[in-house]
């Protein structure tokens, strides 16, 4: 019952104006959108600077580990600044800082340095950290709470259309027409056009986000009588694990990515050539995007709790068989992972939000901290992959899943404890 009374004024004040969300939410799917694409551009940049700068198996997950160390550095401080300044202007901010730390890649391929690179993607992580911490909750907030999974998985449906669109055009940019002449003569210089053409078009829409005008979250407000004012994150269990659950989630998905072009070469299981491989990879995003549209309807009859855990067990069972078998099997099971990987971050993300009233961008901030699960893990595969076998080194993304299953298992009895501190 205290459930429905904190969200109470929320969901009729939702319920009056829903016409007007249509074209907040369609804004904001832009965001989703390009940072979808600008992430998933890492898994074929790996590559690319692998054979440039003659790296092993760790030193190239270095290229994972500093774009995601941004969301450990930057996550607490976005979420006090979109606290202060409000959804809009974090939104403009995390644009300009996506947009400069493209830039840098300019300069990075004239000095030929490893670690400028590496600087380059710290910055831009950084202002898509803050782009996250203010699109997720903002979007889920943009409607009713019982619909806010759905929601939220429509939304990254578009950001999976992004990460599915990213190998593509990122294979054609970085590897050139495929030929292996052409790969071979290719270098650093390759991607200084890309994330050129990327940075302007954050500029581009970091213009039109100045002059739009986005509806105010009045239930995100602090106000002298909210039930949370004096309430800790750290008392909130269903958010405390959220933010294990996403560490997991996020690292696992992204290693799995970043090993599917190096893990198509291998004899055994594909032998093919990383242009080859890289147009490969767009069915394990592609897989995500057609799983959250799905999800988007399924959710509104499914609880997300349940979708959670039958998504997770099936993702286990295909990493088995990633690990087991050769040839085209092993393939296709690696690839099937997107689909049921798809639902698992917006479904995580607002159930470990869900009644944080006046907390929620703080919330999300610790939740945004927790993707630098996708600076640890791949690190942690990469480790495992040079001292025994790229194969074998799945164990790490599944031993991932298993928390991810657990959560599902038991996290609205730990909303319930929540609710039960703050009614």
């Amino acid at each position: 019952m205290s459930e429905i009374n904190m969200n109470q004024s929320f969901a009729a004040g939702a319920q009056n104006n829903e016409k007007n969300y249509f074209f907040p939410l369609a804004a904001m799917t832009t965001l989703f959108f390009l940072w979808g694409f600008i992430t998933v551009f890492n898994d074929v940049l790996i590559p690319r600077l692998k054979s440039v700068f003659d790296l092993n198996y760790t030193e190239a997950m270095l290229i994972q580990f500093c774009f995601f160390i941004a969301y450990f550095v930057v996550s607490l401080p976005a979420g006090n600044l979109v606290k202060r300044l409000g959804y809009q202007k974090g939104i403009i901010i995390g644009l300009v800082v996506a947009a400069a730390g493209c830039l840098l890649f300019y300069p990075a391929v004239i000095v030929h340095q490893y670690w400028v690179f590496l600087t380059a993607l710290f910055v831009m992580a950084s202002g898509i950290v803050i782009l996250q911490v203010s699109a997720n909750p903002y979007v889920a907030a943009l409607g009713t709470p019982k619909t806010a999974s759905s929601r939220l998985n429509l939304a990254q449906a578009l950001n999976s259309l992004g990460t599915t669109l990213g190998p593509i055009a990122g294979g054609m940019l970085l590897f050139g027409a495929g030929s292996a002449a052409v790969v071979e003569a290719a270098n650093a210089d390759s991607v200084k056009v890309p994330y050129l053409v990327i940075a302007g078009c954050l500029l581009a829409i970091a213009v039109v986000f100045a002059f739009l005008k986005l509806p105010t979250i009045e239930a995100h407000i602090e106000t002298e009588d909210c039930k949370v004012k004096d309430k800790n994150l750290k008392e909130a269990p269903h958010l405390m694990m959220g933010v294990v659950a996403i560490f997991c989630y996020v690292g696992a998905e992204v290693s799995i990515g970043s090993f599917i072009v190096n893990y198509f070469a291998e004899e055994h299981i594909g032998g093919l050539d990383a242009p080859t491989a890289a147009k490969l990879l767009g069915y394990y995003w592609g897989g995500a995007m057609v799983g959250r549209f799905i999800g988007s309807q399924a959710l509104k009859y499914v609880a997300p709790s349940k979708a959670l855990v039958f998504n997770s067990v099936f993702v286990m069972l295909l990493l088995a068989a990633t690990m087991l078998t050769e040839g085209n099997v092993a393939m296709v099971s690696v690839l099937a992972i997107g689909l049921f990987n798809s639902i698992m971050f917006p479904t995580i993300f607002t159930t470990a939000i869900e009644g944080l009233g006046s907390l929620t961008s703080k919330g999300s901030g610790w939740l945004c901290l927790a993707i630098v699960g996708g600076a640890i893990i791949p690190l942690l595969q990469g480790v495992v992959a040079d001292t025994m076998h790229i194969q074998i080194s799945f164990i790490v993304p599944l031993v991932c899943y298993i928390f991810i299953a657990w959560y599902g298992l038991n996290v609205v009895k730990l909303s319930k404890q929540w609710h039960d501190k703050i009614a």
